[in-house]
């Protein structure tokens, strides 16, 4: 017990909960002490439990989408990522309106169900429900449990890092979303004027996806960092890209170089974002929201994914945008380039995503290392062609 002695009388020191409690108990026998200090733990220990159950029933009686809000509240505080935001958001699309204490296992599975059906990938469906349970609290850790037990809480996810767009794919979607960009920005320069599109005369796609493409091929950003960025995040003068918020706070402020096909797709892009909207101002977004005609560059473009799909099949090329990244972070390990590099680069907060790679690194390593020997080969073989020169006679020394 933590009693003690001060003066005359007996004193209590404990803490529960995290809080410190002091006092004397008024008792000179340690005896009756200790049966005043459990008294007053049994007393704070039955108010604190009633306090907690009291507020999980609060908490059971709120709907989905106000325990998402309060829940959003706190964490887009403390985490730079806005990811739990996306994610949240199909949450209390399907199931807003039902009370926190409706959510049952059966429920979560309805949940997994409807999603998959509506095609959403299996991994994305593991991260909107943990974020559910997140909401539900204690009533949460049961259902994961339980869930977990019946080996339903996780749907299978595929190991493969995704699809990686080889070098004549590229240029397919690149040729086709050039020439949608290029038909797009004269429909906006044509409204501009005033003038109607010719009969016959195709309207083009977005004036923004040949710059999108170009950024997700050359920088494996996420779709999202793309579509935040401003043009305060561009540096011409040193030829660098600052990442904005991302999923992972290792990939929030990362750098990344501008190169040839990049640079020159971006200064492109800003001749064409000065004709329309005036010299571009640091928090105005570099692909302007607006569809076929941006009007307002302090507003992002909302999705890509109608763009893509139209360019994806022109070229004839099947996968994601997302494969895009994947693109270049294979790439990247084909070419030898390290982890630290890699992550640099793309944004990765762990070694974890890119051991799905190290096949790929493996058979950049084999490749370097049979370049070492073929050149060691070579090198044997022209020492083997030499003629052999006589040796030179060492004269004896003169012995006396």
């Amino acid at each position: 017990m933590s009693v003690y002695l001060i003066g005359n009388f007996y004193h209590y020191d404990f803490v529960l909960d995290g809080r410190r409690y002091k006092a004397t108990t008024g008792k000179t026998s340690k005896q009756a002490a200790q049966k005043v200090e459990r008294t007053e733990r049994m007393r704070l220990e039955s108010g604190y439990s009633e306090s907690v159950r009291q507020e999980e029933q609060e908490h059971g009686r709120q709907t989905i989408k106000a325990a998402s809000e309060a829940f959003l509240a706190e964490y887009v505080a403390k985490h730079p990522q806005t990811l739990a935001e996306y994610k949240l958001k199909r949450v209390v699309e399907s199931l807003g309106d039902r009370l926190v204490l409706e959510i049952t296992p059966s429920v979560v599975k309805r949940y997994q169900a409807d999603r998959l059906i509506a095609k959403a990938a299996p991994k994305t469906i593991n991260e909107e429900v943990a974020l559910m349970l997140r909401l539900c609290g204690d009533q949460g850790d049961l259902i994961r449990s339980r869930l977990r037990r019946e080996k339903a809480l996780k749907l299978k996810v595929d190991a493969s890092p995704g699809k990686a767009f080889s070098v004549e794919e590229q240029e397919r979607m690149l040729a086709v979303a050039l020439e949608s960009t290029q038909r797009a920005r004269a429909a906006c320069d044509r409204q501009t004027r005033g003038e109607k599109q010719a009969r016959g005369e195709k309207q083009g796609g977005s004036p923004s996806i040949y710059p999108a493409l170009v950024l997700a091929l050359n920088c494996g950003m996420r779709d999202a960092e793309i579509k935040n960025l401003t043009w305060a995040q561009i540096d011409f003068a040193k030829q660098i890209l600052t990442v904005g918020r991302a999923k992972t706070e290792a990939g929030t402020g990362r750098t990344i170089p501008l190169t040839g096909t990049l640079l020159d797709a971006l200064v492109d892009h800003t001749r064409w974002y000065a004709a329309r909207f005036g010299e571009p101002q640091p928090g105005w977004f570099l692909l302007p929201g607006g569809g076929r005609f941006p009007k307002d560059p302090t507003v992002p473009i909302t999705t890509l994914k109608t763009a893509w799909t139209s360019i994806r099949k022109k070229a004839h090329v099947s996968g994601r945008w997302h494969d895009t990244r994947h693109t270049l972070v294979t790439e990247l390990a084909e070419s030898g380039a390290g982890d630290e590099t890699i992550m640099e680069i793309a944004g990765h907060v762990s070694r974890q995503m890119l051991s799905r790679y190290s096949h790929i690194r493996t058979a950049a390593k084999r490749k370097a290392l049979e370049d070492v020997e073929r050149t060691r080969a070579a090198a044997r073989a022209r020492t083997a062609a030499k003629p052999e020169q006589p040796a030179a006679e060492v004269p004896l020394p003169l012995v006396q």
